[in-house]
């Protein structure tokens, strides 16, 4: 089978789905790889390494399309909502389509993909077991977002992270907190920690604590408790507002007391919830950052822009979204791997397995056969029940 990597289109994307270090895997496993030319550019990948290994470069989107049987891609149409589209007439029936798609943002959207023809396997609906942690693309790049989070509030906090002894005295380190304790919140805290900050965390599930402390960073206990804090996949699940009342309410004086918060708490596909109010970021000192990981879904704090740095009441908040993009060498190495591990379950002998008995194939398969055919993607919508063959 023949995997197509065109240049991702989104602006500003600079991430590429293969990279030349995953290929070999690949052409052992018995895949051809075709790649745009140029498509890993901007990640730190020239063409002459795609070459290296084997794989053909081909002129542009179009022939990618027209040769490939599996097309893989970072933002596929549907998590990419400027340029996406233009994909739509490239599709062939049959031909299958790996990455994000983001499912739950747009009921037309994905109708428009499952009509293409497409067999289309969305990335971000991957199970979170022991069986699939090595094609998990969502948790590599929630490990680079909290990362980069970090070193862009730091950045802008005029203050230092680390405590020093100089000769002008003691400089006490930043304190940092961060707000839901999943992969990126923890990647938050252990780069908080290197930089020399003392970093605290909360998270409505109490079993993130022991992973807060492992990292070094004090875990906030507040005496309220979440029902049913975590679903089967892992996940934080939306509460009532009677619980984020109480919770913002008892997170304020720690917020107060901050110089830097970042807020990840992500309910998939649902509106992040607010934890952070105007009136907590009032009692914020002067200079203060907040960086709200949630801002793509509405954001964590009440005064967010998706997408835009602001300042408010002296301190400021950063909306920026697409932050994996902002590491492309390293997101696109963890991205490929995963991606790559995915491929070599889905494909056997040169065939797609389609094996709906195994969860991995059954969670992630959105489209097929003109119709989108994934449960969780169909109850979110209102569609009715499939009827079965």
């Amino acid at each position: 089978m023949i995997i197509g990597v065109p240049k991702e289109s989104y602006p500003g994307e600079r991430r590429v789905a293969l990279v030349p270090i995953a290929l070999p895997a690949l052409v052992k496993a018995g895949f051809e790889v075709v790649i745009e030319a140029g498509a890993g550019d901007e990640a730190g990948y020239r063409d002459a390494q795609y070459a290296e290994k084997g794989t053909k470069i081909l002129p542009d989107r179009a022939a990618v399309f027209a040769t490939a049987d599996i097309i893989v891609q970072v933002l596929c149409y549907g998590s990419n909502d400027v340029t996406g589209k233009d994909d739509l007439p490239l599709f062939r029936r049959g031909q299958v389509l790996v990455g994000f798609l983001r499912p739950f943002g747009s009921a037309e959207v994905v109708q428009q993909i499952a009509e293409s023809g497409v067999t289309s396997f969305s990335i971000e609906l991957m199970p979170r077991t022991t069986r699939a942690q090595s094609m998990d693309a969502l948790s590599s790049m929630g490990t680079i977002c909290g990362y980069k989070a970090v070193l862009m509030a730091a950045v802008t906090l005029p203050k230092i992270f680390p405590m020093l002894t100089t000769a002008a005295g003691t400089i006490t380190p930043a304190r940092v907190f961060v707000i839901g304790a999943g992969v990126a919140g923890l990647q938050a805290i252990a780069t908080a920690r290197r930089l020399g900050a003392v970093a605290s965390a909360y998270d409505l599930r109490p079993d993130t604590k022991e992973q807060v402390q492992s990292l070094g960073g004090r875990f906030i206990e507040l005496p309220i408790e979440a029902k049913d804090a975590e679903d089967a996949r892992g996940y934080a699940r939306a509460q009532d507002e009677n619980f984020y009342n109480r919770q913002r309410e008892l997170l304020g004086r720690v917020i107060a007391e901050s110089d830097v918060v970042i807020t990840a708490a992500v309910i998939p596909g649902k509106k992040s919830p607010v934890l952070v109010t105007k009136e907590m970021v009032q009692q914020m000192a002067p200079g203060s950052v907040i960086f709200d990981l949630a801002a793509e879904r509405g954001g964590n704090c009440e005064l967010t822009r998706t997408g835009e740095t602001v300042v408010e009441y002296g301190v400021t908040i950063i909306g920026t979204i697409n932050l994996a993009s902002g590491v492309p060498f390293h997101a696109s190495q963890m991205y490929a791997r995963n991606i790559s591990a995915f491929l070599m379950h889905l494909v056997k002998d040169g065939k797609l397995q389609l094996n709906l008995d195994d969860e991995i194939v059954r969670e992630t398969l959105a489209t097929r056969d003109g119709e989108v055919v994934n449960e969780r993607v169909r109850e979110f919508f209102s569609l009715p029940a499939l009827v079965s063959s």
